[in-house]
């Protein structure tokens, strides 16, 4: 496990402080904002740290109310609404400087047998031989400010191979919707919940992007604004994301300041992992910030 894959995983250990309160720290991917996947992360991580351990979450709604601040730390506040016969459900606030920055619905469901059908993965090519970001990325450094290069010349804690190459600075429109390979760069423990929570981080990898595809625009515009909104969730099987995992997305609305993306994550043999929807905000100002938000965005 390399030093960028055990600082993500540490990271979204939250940290418990008293019954059913836990606390995270905050991490930096370049990010003007703590990332949105960090956050329900972490906050899925202490709802499970709540809940009998042969109950794995089916479903998460999320929503993300203030940007959160990279330099503090998250208290996450866990009610537990309902413990079932079946089904546990839990409320997740996330507090940073006396107010909430976002919360989480959760619910989680023991196994039991029933009936079974999934959609095909899409016929996509596989990840081998493909280019991962870094590499994609290499050629357009120079015209990054150096703390976005510093992070993308960096050791990644998940490689990630998109299947369109994407030239960030001059995008020609085309259809909303983008596909990636993704995994975890080296062995993680046999931790269900670990990775579950490793998989709704990384659902919220570049998610808009397809978006703004349509309109010809990308993260690395400085007249963008973007923001994730809100952020549901169904898992369908257990991941592993030490192994190669095929996240397809799409927009398929758009209007109003507003991006509605949704997408379906499959391991590498076709299985149906989870299933993702998310709205975002995607507003263009006259006046540019300080830097643009970067890929990760």
């Amino acid at each position: 496990m390399n030093p960028a894959l055990r600082e993500l995983v540490d990271l979204l250990q939250v940290e418990p402080l008293e019954d059913k309160l836990f606390r995270g720290v905050s991490g930096d991917i370049g990010n003007r904002a703590v990332f949105g996947g960090q956050v329900l992360g972490q906050a899925l991580m202490a709802a499970a740290r709540t809940v009998p351990a042969e109950r794995r979450v089916h479903s998460l709604h999320a929503y993300f109310l203030r940007p959160g601040d990279k330099q503090a730390r998250i208290v996450y506040d866990v009610d537990c609404i309902r413990d079932g016969g079946s089904f546990t459900t839990r409320r997740v606030v996330a507090i940073q400087h006396g107010r909430p920055i976002f919360n989480l619905a959760a619910s989680f469901h023991r196994p039991e047998p029933g009936f079974s059908h999934a959609a095909p993965a899409p016929q996509r090519p596989g990840p081998e031989g493909l280019p991962n970001q870094q590499a994609l990325w290499a050629p357009h450094l120079a015209r990054l400010p150096e703390r976005v290069q510093a992070r993308l010349r960096a050791e990644q804690a998940i490689e990630i191979r998109p299947l369109q190459a994407l030239d960030p600075f001059e995008p020609a429109p085309q259809a909303p919707a983008h596909d990636l390979w993704m995994r975890a760069s080296g062995v993680l423990p046999d931790d269900p919940v670990l990775h579950q929570a490793m998989l709704a981080y990384a659902s919220d990898f570049g998610l808009l992007r397809s978006a703004l595809l349509p309109h010809g625009l990308s993260f690395f515009d400085p007249r963008l604004h973007t923001a994730s909104l809100d952020h549901a969730m169904w898992f369908h099987a257990e991941p592993r994301m030490d192994d190669w995992v095929l996240y397809c997305t799409e927009s398929p609305w758009g209007g109003g300041a507003r991006g509605f993306c949704r997408g379906t994550l499959h391991d590498r043999h076709g299985r149906l992992l989870a299933s993702v929807a998310q709205e975002g905000l995607l507003r263009l100002s006259e006046r540019p910030p300080a830097e643009p938000a970067g890929p990760a965005a």
